[in-house]
């Protein structure tokens, strides 16, 4: 990679550098998300001992009919990798909040399940959680900002995802 002024001058090998002001808001947004992510799981494992990514596999769950998924659409929808959702619900097993059961229509897959205990440690979570999601994002955007941030997400998860190497994440909790 290039040093210096050399990052602002076009390469000869076509690659687009970021000029100043791409440059600024690339970095701020990354530290700004990576910030705003490490808070919110600190607070959450401070608070009831859940890392960020369990508990968005148990709101996902707790969301679902029957508040059961198959494993793949868990991982899908977590945006995790098979075996990391894997590793995630066996220490969650080891817990009592999830239990797998085998798949009624598929003897080959498995389902992960949200047990009382499970939802309990959720619910639980979710107070101190939704107050951090609010103290450090919502709260510090005026109305208009928020619908902004959101159609930018919007723009963002919809071209990450048009390639289909990536599940579409659902954003609102399915409707019964």
């Amino acid at each position: 990679m290039p040093t210096g002024d050399a990052l602002l001058d076009p390469a000869p090998t076509g690659t687009r550098w970021l000029d100043e002001d791409e440059q600024r808001t690339w970095r701020t947004f990354l530290a700004a998300t990576q910030l705003l992510m490490d808070r919110v799981d600190r607070q959450l494992q401070h608070e009831s001992g859940v890392v960020h990514t369990y508990y968005e596999m148990l709101v996902r769950l707790s969301e679902a009919p029957g508040r059961s998924l198959r494993m793949s659409e868990l991982a899908d929808s977590s945006l995790s990798s098979r075996s990391r959702v894997s590793h995630a619900v066996s220490r969650m097993e080891e817990r009592g909040w999830i239990r797998r059961e085998a798949c009624a229509t598929d003897g080959r897959g498995f389902n992960a399940v949200l047990t009382d205990a499970g939802l309990r440690a959720l619910e639980a979570a979710a107070p101190g959680h939704v107050e951090t999601v609010r103290e450090v994002l919502l709260d510090r955007l005026d109305g208009a900002q928020q619908q902004q941030l959101r159609r930018i997400s919007e723009t963002l998860l919809e071209h990450l995802t048009a390639t289909g190497s990536v599940s579409p994440v659902p954003l609102t909790p399915p409707r019964a």
